[in-house]
């Protein structure tokens, strides 16, 4: 088939039941199907699946193998021309895949495309995981157009032009299943949280781009799988962050030397947020970012030797964001 769109599930059958009737009717009459792979789901998502919806295919896959294994077994067994990675809880208009097929069509050195992506409870408003295409900042926090810390702002067309970016949201990610092939899929060590941030990073280290499309949008509420105070959702993303910058900065940069010494500044920002979470009397959110750096010494690889020309990378912005949005006036639009 020409496009495969795949909801990795897990736990999440009330979403199943609210969202799969508008995507299957916003896939009628395109050379596309919707297929649910199950990460071991404990819920009534599979028998739900089996009564309400026998026709969509299912991936039982038996257990949580998180979004990057999850996404990673599924899509072996996956034939298409383009894989659509989307969460069980988003809610899609009827046009909404037509323009990124198009888009893919008509840019072969495209990788990925997505939507924008909106707010499902302030449908006005951009959603914070992905909003209208996703950047990064010198030290690797990631942000987005529309979306700042969080300040998110409402869509009001300023971003209705197709634009290339560091990363769009796994939320919604539509990609060449040629090149995720050759790229060897999403990154298993991340298990969840960033892991479409590197994918996207390594396409374009290969020679893709990768482009939000406005002409798409979709509504995503977000949070379904892990609230954002969550631990271990915080853990999860201060590792992550760090194997990011790992595999990612030594081909950007040029040179190994140049990554390293800018990954130990991150560590050094990430040791000065874990202080003001103690001070803060946040203990949970302390603890999880001493347990995010113990983890990622044990996942870590020795960084490449790299001393060369620098790759250029769309989305990577030369400043770091979090005082600059703190102190700017105007967050969005001086960046």
């Amino acid at each position: 088939m020409k496009t495969a769109v795949v909801i990795l599930n897990w736990n999440t059958e009330s979403y199943l039941r609210r969202f799969i009737p508008g995507i299957l009717k916003s896939l009628e009459g395109l050379d596309a199907e919707l297929i649910v792979a199950d990460n071991g789901s404990e819920d009534a998502s599979l028998e739900t699946m089996a009564e309400l919806f026998p026709s969509v295919r299912v991936i039982p896959l038996g257990e949580n193998f998180g979004f990057t294994g999850g996404y990673n077994r599924a899509l072996s067994e996956v034939e298409a021309e383009y894989y659509v990675l989307l969460n069980s809880d988003i809610e899609v208009p009827v046009h909404w895949l037509s323009p990124l097929v198009e888009w893919m069509d008509s840019h072969p050195l495209c990788g990925a495309c997505g939507p924008k992506l909106l707010s499902y409870d302030r449908r006005e408003y951009f959603e914070y995981a992905g909003a209208a295409g996703g950047l990064m900042d010198k030290y690797g926090y990631p942000f987005c157009r529309g979306r700042i810390l969080g300040n998110i702002e409402k869509d009001e067309g300023q971003y209705d032009s197709p634009e290339d970016v560091l990363w769009v949201s796994g939320a919604c990610l539509m990609v060449r299943s040629s090149l995720w092939k050759s790229l060897g899929g999403l990154d298993e060590r991340f298990f969840a949280h960033m892991e479409e941030i590197d994918l996207c990073w390594r396409m374009q280290l290969d020679g893709f781009s990768v482009s939000v499309i406005p002409a798409s949008y979709v509504w995503h509420i977000g949070g379904g799988t892990l609230p954002n105070e969550s631990p271990r959702k915080l853990k999860l993303n201060f590792r992550n962050n760090l194997l990011l910058l790992e595999n990612n900065l030594p081909r950007t940069l040029g040179s190994s030397r140049k990554a390293c010494w800018r990954i130990f500044i991150r560590k050094c920002l990430d040791g000065a947020s874990a202080l003001v979470f103690l001070l803060k009397g946040r203990t949970a959110s302390f603890k999880a970012v001493i347990e995010a750096h113990r983890e990622y010494r044990a996942l870590r690889r020795p960084v490449a030797k790299i001393s060369g020309k620098p790759v250029k990378v769309k989305g990577l912005v030369g400043k770091w964001i979090i005082p600059h949005a703190l102190f700017s006036n105007d967050k969005q639009r001086k960046v």
